[in-house]
């Protein structure tokens, strides 16, 4: 186990190569430990990686400058900055795809509440777990909206 909340899985692939030919093929992942309940907990990964959201983008950034930061923390899979139809600029947020875990933390931790441009973005993982309670927060029988008018 890592100090740093991360642990990692080896997979063993057996490869084809064609006319009987085989090659064991070793993958990597990485995964959240489960006893930690902090932030790593609620971090949720999307079906290709961990994306994080960047709000408040100026509306004249380009995709080469939030390339340009966002790369210090490492390899990025994808980025999207999706401009309005109408005006041709910049929507004010933007979705930037790493593969690991650590990768998109560290993004997180060195950028949230800093300058791109003049204002200051946020950022933080676009996809996360609900509470442990499910979606009430745990609360059972407790009623968040009015009874019926023909049941009171």
């Amino acid at each position: 186990m890592c100090t740093s909340g991360m642990s990692y899985s080896y997979l063993w692939v057996s490869v084809s190569l064609g006319q009987g030919e085989t090659r064991d093929a070793e993958e990597e992942y990485d995964r959240l430990e489960t006893k930690d309940t902090s932030e790593s907990q609620r971090a949720a990964r999307s079906v290709e990686g961990w994306i994080v959201m960047v709000t408040n983008v100026h509306e004249e950034a380009t995709e080469e400058e939030l390339n340009d930061k966002f790369a210090d923390f490492g390899e990025i899979k994808n980025l999207h900055l999706n401009l309005d139809r109408r005006t041709g600029y910049v929507k004010g947020y933007a979705l930037v795809e790493y593969e690991t875990y650590r990768e998109a933390k560290a993004a997180i931790d060195g950028l949230n509440n800093t300058e791109i441009l003049g204002q200051e973005v946020s950022c933080d993982f676009a996809f996360v777990r609900p509470p442990a309670g499910g979606p009430r927060g745990g609360r059972r029988g407790e009623r968040k909206r009015s009874a019926s008018p023909g049941r009171r």
